[in-house]
């Protein structure tokens, strides 16, 4: 199985690759447009700021690549953000695979959000084996408001979509890669779709 991790001008590729290959695969990460449509699955994390790297995917085509992409494609925490329309993040127009907007947390409490927190209302195959209010780990000052879309919902201020879905694309606000087993399990989910 050949996996692709688009590498962008984003961080945290180094500890998705970790996760895969703790899984027996040995990803490939590449911006290499070619690569990522012959890919079997893709994989958009990131952890950054929305419009450098926006502006990266679109110098370099990949915005193109990624909205007609049709294999299982995973944005993790940015990929997730940057998936949607659009991100209040230095007024950020987005890919659009999701309708949803971004928003920043109201500063009513401690942001960033960062640290273990329950996921809910799971509703999809990607949480295929993991219980209702299972944690995972986060590090986001932004979020998804909630859709029709979402497949899982978290509390951090206010309810927000902490994972989506629409057709082969899939994403999570949370950084499965550091989750550890339910974490992982999600991964193995991921490929096995």
């Amino acid at each position: 199985m050949k996996i692709a991790i688009i590498k962008y001008n984003a961080g945290n590729i180094h500890s998705v690759r970790l996760a895969l290959q703790r899984e027996g695969i040995e990803p490939l990460v590449t911006d290499d447009p070619d690569q990522i449509q012959n890919a079997d699955k893709v994989i958009f994390p990131g952890v950054g700021e929305a419009s450098t790297a926006m502006d990266y995917l679109k110098q370099n085509g990949l915005d193109q690549i990624i909205t007609n992409l049709t294999q299982p494609f995973l944005g993790i925490c940015l990929g997730l953000q940057l998936m949607c329309a659009h991100s209040e993040e230095n007024d950020t127009e987005c890919l659009g695979i999701f309708d949803n907007q971004i928003k920043k947390f109201p500063p009513k409490d401690k942001v960033p959000h960062m640290g273990w927190n329950t996921i809910s209302n799971l509703s999809n195959g990607l949480f295929k084996g993991i219980k209702n209010g299972s944690y995972v780990y986060f590090v986001h000052s932004f979020y998804a408001e909630l859709s029709e879309t979402m497949i899982a919902q978290t509390e951090y201020i206010l309810p927000y979509a902490s994972a989506l879905q629409k057709d082969n694309y899939y994403a999570v606000q949370f950084h499965p890669e550091k989750s550890g087993k339910v974490g992982a399990q999600i991964l193995r989910n991921f490929l096995d779709l």
